[in-house]
């Protein structure tokens, strides 16, 4: 093309009459620099410059018709020719290289805006792909998820043109080439080159549609690998070196994108888990009420008229009912404290936490190490840790089958670090049925966090890191037993 710029624009120059004035010819050949600076960018504006002095010189500049110049002023007026070419094509290279990053910002913005009004994931995830495929000159572009089963399903798609379609809701396996697979291995930016004798399931795809060459990138959310969204060209000429670092700037927004919607239907589940645990104990302690103490108590009032009745009577079982009656009583005393231990023990309330979880591991048959601070802490934090306890000890003697356990409750850097360990068999479950669920919502209401480490055979381990209000995570030394 450059040639057939030159070419046209000396046509043009021997078609006028007469001997065109400089200025004339330099203009002319000027416009054959401009759109090859915007289009191919400087290097080739460079050459065509070059071209265009070297046409000048042959055409214009005596002896015409020969590349030699007898007039050093003519040398001026080349040198000057070709400056004002080359600066030119630099201008012009510039002028697009701005146009391509407004563009680019452009559509980084449209995404952003769509993640701040939280837009759903799947409107997001269109929209990133289709701003993926048009800056990056692609013919097609796909966003695929990561499956726990080793495979990749397409969750959104664009094409240039209505011809050409890629999968989505397909699960591919990562076998052979692939954009998906090479970013599962490498875990960061790939190419492929060439599909034309690639294997598996989505090199067959991409031969199928005529794809010769992908890039993509992978998509990170909260530290593991989530997906990756690749461009991908029907042409023979390769993407830009740029493509990948263009393609990252959507790789973000797409992240926030699936973590705030992660963390609504987290917080959504936990809030029902929440009313659900509240309406599962509010029926445990009528259940246990009215089969435990209430029971004991009706029995208790039946039992005292029976000996009213045997004193009026002048009976001599009057004693002996007294005696069942206040046995009946003292249990059902009995019964209440325990269900008043289960809701909030008053050790906790008028000793703190280490005076609690020291009358909890009194009442159980289990060698108990324990080392909590003795300092007094916010209600709700004492409770909470006192509530993680109660649940994982609860735990370890229902199902670890241990023959020990560590309980520790320390302040550091203004932070509660609980942490309760088992020598048992490991293997406990999270997904609630051990209550261990629970627990990460107990943490999480108070922004802490919660982890538990459970090897088959190796023990369990439950920590949580619970931050002190107003602390600040100022530096704290521990307080030990």
């Amino acid at each position: 093309m450059s040639v057939a710029l030159v070419a046209a624009v000396s046509g043009v120059l021997k078609l006028l009459e007469g001997d065109p004035s400089a200025s004339t010819v330099a203009v002319l050949y000027v416009f054959a620099v401009l759109p090859v600076a915007v289009v191919w960018g400087t290097a080739f504006g460079v050459l065509v410059s070059v071209a265009s002095t070297a046409a000048y010189d042959f055409l214009f500049v005596p002896p015409r018709h020969s590349l030699t110049v007898d007039d050093p002023r003519d040398w001026l007026r080349l040198a000057g020719f070709l400056a004002a070419a080359v600066v030119v094509s630099q201008l012009a290279a510039r002028s697009r290289e701005s146009a391509r990053l407004a563009a680019e910002q452009a559509s980084v913005r449209r995404i952003a805006t769509l993640v701040a009004r939280t837009a759903s994931p799947a409107e997001v995830f269109e929209a990133v792909t289709r701003e993926v495929g048009l800056l990056s000159g692609a013919d097609l572009a796909r966003m695929e998820r990561y499956e726990s089963d080793g495979t990749v399903t397409g969750v959104a798609a664009w094409s240039s043109g209505h011809e050409l379609e890629l999968a989505v809701g397909t699960r591919f396996a990562l076998e052979g080439t692939s954009i998906a697979a090479l970013v599962r291995q490498t875990g960061g930016p790939v190419r492929v080159d060439s599909f034309a004798h690639a294997s598996g399931p989505i090199a067959q795809e991409a031969q199928a549609l005529g794809i010769r060459s992908s890039v993509g990138c992978p998509i990170v959310v909260g530290g593991r690998l989530w997906g990756v969204i690749a461009a991908s060209s029907k042409s023979a000429e390769p993407f830009a070196a740029d493509t990948e670092s263009q393609i990252s700037e959507f790789t973000a927004l797409v992240a926030t994108a699936v973590a705030n919607a992660e963390s609504r239907a987290e917080l959504m589940a936990s809030r029902a888990r929440v009313v659900a645990t509240a309406d599962e104990t509010r029926r445990r302690l009528q259940r246990d009420l009215h089969d435990g103490a209430q029971q004991r108590l009706i029995h208790t009032v039946m039992t005292l008229r029976l000996a009213s009745q045997s004193l009026r009577d002048g009976t001599e079982t009057a004693v002996d009912l007294v005696d069942e009656a206040l046995e009946h009583a003292e249990r059902a005393a009995d019964e209440l404290r325990d269900l008043a231990h289960g809701i909030l023990p008053s050790a906790l309330h008028h000793g703190g936490l280490r005076a609690a979880i020291n009358a909890l591991v009194s009442r159980v048959r289990l060698p108990v190490t324990v080392e909590v601070t003795s300092e007094r802490l916010p209600p709700a934090l004492e409770a909470t840790a006192y509530f993680i306890v109660a649940e994982a000890l609860t735990n370890t003697l229902k199902h670890a089958h241990a023959d020990g356990a560590r309980i520790t409750a320390l302040v550091i850097d203004g932070v509660l670090h609980v942490e309760v360990r088992d020598d048992g068999v490991g293997g406990a479950r999270t997904d609630g049925s051990s209550g261990l669920l629970g627990l990460h919502d107990r943490a999480a209401a108070l922004d802490g966090e919660l982890h538990v480490q459970s090897p088959p055979g190796g023990g369990t381990v439950i920590t949580a890191a619970l931050p002190i209000p107003g602390s600040h995570a100022r530096l704290r030394s521990p307080s030990r037993t």
